[in-house]
């Protein structure tokens, strides 16, 4: 077998900026010269003079030979750091990627913007998962009022809070999305009291039971699955969405929310909710905020509805934006244009603080048009214009990607092409 070729490329990587590996280089170049001229020290000048004059004698053999020791110091040197290094990391690294490669990404995307991302569902985990991939400075802020699968059925049982919108976050925030996904959202198909729930969820039910709190259960599943940045919980209340419909008409639970054909025209909560204190300082130390995307009624304005939380947000001098949603949801926001959805919005913040508004100006295919339409869903129409009342600027773009769930296509955010557009828009 061959032996592995020397990576030149990853070997200078280490001296990028950024890296804090000069700095210990450097230690290392000074050590060593100080250990060879205590070993001259200790041979004596007797012996050194010898060799020195020999070479001496002969210019050319002296210039060949402190050249060539010099370079074989450097290159060892250099090489010797990067084998220690790699064979200290590599037990705990994917093998697919250099040592040098994850160090210098992870020091660029520690010196990202510091954005905060507010929704839930798998909405807010689309856009998580773009950007990750430009700074590790990302606290996602997400509902916890799902009362419904398994998320509902561990509230109801172990009297905890739902743990389903946080898990898509964690996922998609992984650092080996891929793998962390196969298990994390595997979800049982039988068995007496399993059939239905999703291993992730148990995972976060059995970490809070271990540690003592649900918020203490996310840092360690965080940690478990080596996230970048963090999710946080909006608020520890264990309380409900009560939905009020045209014509007066009360509901309890998101769950119920999608049951009934009456359009939405107010919810709030069942019992107030006070803020949890990391959501809040997050928003507070942010340079980036963002609404969305995601189930307006289920996933963005329940976060709205908890105490200090729109303050906060209205208050901050991040830039703001709000990402509308590329299709209608049956029960929820039938027929609901980006302007109607921004409408609802200011029910709960005042919209006038955002900066930017984002909208789909992209197309679908006939076929699964047609087959959303059946369903009750649809393209939200993209009529917000540069003049709106609300101030904000537009941001335009075909959003649309095509990703195959339970066996269909199913439309959703491109998340690099979204994470890029608000990115690159607030430099």
């Amino acid at each position: 077998m061959k032996r592995k070729e020397m990576d030149w490329k990853g070997i200078f990587k280490w001296f990028y900026p950024g890296m804090k590996v000069k700095r210990w280089g450097l230690l290392v170049l000074l050590s060593a010269i100080l250990f060879g001229f205590s070993i001259l020290l200790l041979v004596g000048r007797d012996w050194v003079g010898l060799v020195y004059n020999t070479l001496l004698s002969q210019p050319a053999y002296y210039y060949l030979a402190a050249s060539l020791g010099l370079l074989a110091g450097v290159i060892g040197l250099i090489w010797g750091v990067n084998r220690v290094t790699h064979s200290i990391t590599t037990v705990i690294k994917p093998p697919s990627r250099s040592t040098s490669d994850i160090i210098w990404q992870s020091r660029l995307l520690d010196k990202g913007v510091k954005v905060v991302a507010v929704g839930g569902g798998t909405g807010l985990s689309v856009l998580l998962r773009g950007l990750k991939k430009h700074t590790a400075n990302i606290t996602a802020i997400v509902t916890v009022m799902d009362d419904g699968g398994s998320s509902g059925r561990l509230r109801k049982e172990m009297n905890m809070l739902p743990p389903g919108d946080i898990r898509n976050c964690l996922i998609a925030l992984a650092d080996d999305e891929s793998k962390m996904s196969r298990v994390f959202q595997h979800r049982f198909h039988d068995g007496a009291g399993l059939g239905g729930h999703s291993l992730g969820n148990l995972i976060i039910a059995g970490m809070e039971q271990i540690e003592g709190g649900f918020d203490l259960a996310i840092e360690e599943t965080s940690n478990l699955l080596n996230i970048r940045g963090r999710v946080v919980p909006s608020t520890l209340k264990n309380t409900h969405i009560v939905a009020t419909l045209e014509g007066g008409k009360v509901v309890t639970g998101e769950s119920s929310l999608h049951k009934h054909p009456e359009r939405i025209e107010r919810i709030t909560l069942a019992e107030p909710a006070a803020p949890y204190s990391q959501a809040v300082e997050a928003i507070e130390g942010a340079d980036v905020i963002i609404l969305g995307p995601g189930s307006l009624y289920t996933s963005i304005i329940p976060n709205m509805l908890v105490d200090g939380i729109p303050e906060a947000i209205e208050g901050s001098p991040a830039t703001k934006y709000y990402v509308t949603n590329v299709m209608t949801e049956p029960g929820e926001t039938d027929g609901m244009s980006a302007c109607d959805h921004l409408g609802a919005l200011n029910s709960y913040i005042e919209v006038s603080c955002l900066d930017y508004g984002i909208v789909n100006t992209g197309d679908v295919d006939r076929d699964i048009l047609v087959r959303y339409v059946e369903e009750g869903s649809g393209l939200v129409e993209a009529d917000l214009g540069s003049d709106n009342k609300y101030g904000l600027k537009l941001i335009e773009g075909d959003l649309i990607e095509l990703v195959k769930l339970e066996g269909k296509q199913t439309v959703k955010h491109n998340h690099e092409h979204l994470a890029t557009l608000i990115l690159d828009s607030c430099q």
